[in-house]
């Protein structure tokens, strides 16, 4: 039996490496040919062997009349913030659907389920957030995504259940309160799922384009996914139009370079951020999706 397991020990290393590789391997040639002259990449596509390397894509993004490291910050400051408040707000809207004190909280949950079934549609959006004056400032890229997903708030809500009752019965008998519950008992033990909604959060807010084309016009207030994506059609509206008028293109502008650098970049801190949760993060997930 214990030669059994030690073989299935082995194929599975292997199979898990295999996948590993298959997964990295698109990675890696985005790295690559970020860093590939475009020329090379004309003549030969993409390739893990590239004939001639070149930072052109590079100097581009970060010539001195870019408004990169601006864009970053906007991004940054706007995934930390919209992340912060958005699992602050997930994890109180959880524990009051998983206190067993609270009157008419399965109606409430009832509540928000329909919000995961139906939409209201894009027209009442835009107006809602124009009448609250969030155009054209850094909250427009807050606080219309800073509404908790109902997803998220059943996985905080179904791993708060689970927490032992006598630890409330406890607390209430020393005479505390539920904010004192929610921030001193219930929030320390559901690290593991607040974990992982803040994976979900930080990606979505980093990954997210559409509320800046919808509420900004401003340049100075780009983010980063927004940037980058005009910056791609910019070069691609270029070369198209040299090639149409003159019949040959006066500047090898880096287009295909630019767009693998701009996935390397929008990637990034993506990649840094996650095996800061990853313990928490299947754990999380797991246990938070187990209903009572």
């Amino acid at each position: 039996m214990k030669k059994q397991n030690k073989w299935f020990d082995y194929v599975n290393v292997i199979f898990i490496t295999f996948v590993s590789i298959i997964c990295t391997l698109p990675l890696l040639l985005v790295l690559i040919v970020s860093f590939t002259d475009e020329t090379m990449i004309k003549v030969n596509g993409y390739s893990f062997f590239p004939g001639k390397l070149s930072l052109d894509a590079y100097k581009l993004l970060f010539s001195g009349n870019s408004p990169l490291l601006q864009s970053y910050m906007i991004s940054i400051t706007v995934t930390v913030v919209g992340t912060a408040l958005a699992v602050l707000i997930t994890a109180m809207a959880g524990y009051t659907l998983a206190a067993k004190h609270v009157k008419y909280r399965n109606q409430l949950a009832m509540f928000f389920f329909v919000t995961m079934v139906f939409n209201t549609g894009l027209v009442p959006w835009y107006m809602m957030n124009t009448a609250l004056g969030l155009k054209n400032t850094i909250w427009a890229l807050i606080i219309p995504s800073l509404l908790f997903s109902p997803f998220n708030l059943f996985l905080v809500r179904n791993y708060m259940r689970q927490i032992p009752d006598g630890l409330v019965e406890a607390a209430k008998i020393d005479g505390a309160g539920d904010i004192f519950i929610a921030f001193r008992i219930f929030l320390p033990l559901s690290m593991p799922v607040l974990a992982t909604i803040t994976l979900f959060y930080g990606i979505g807010y980093w990954n997210n384009w559409f509320n800046a084309i919808m509420l900004v016009d401003n340049p100075s207030l780009y983010p980063l996914q927004y940037l980058l994506f005009k910056l791609n059609s910019e070069i691609s509206m270029i070369q198209q139009m040299q090639s149409t008028v003159s019949g040959m293109s006066a500047t090898q502008l880096p287009n295909e370079s630019v767009k693998m650098a701009t996935a390397i970049m929008t990637i990034g801190p993506i990649i840094l951020f996650y095996p800061f949760l990853q313990r928490y993060f299947i754990r999380g997930l797991l246990i938070g999706s187990i209903k009572e």
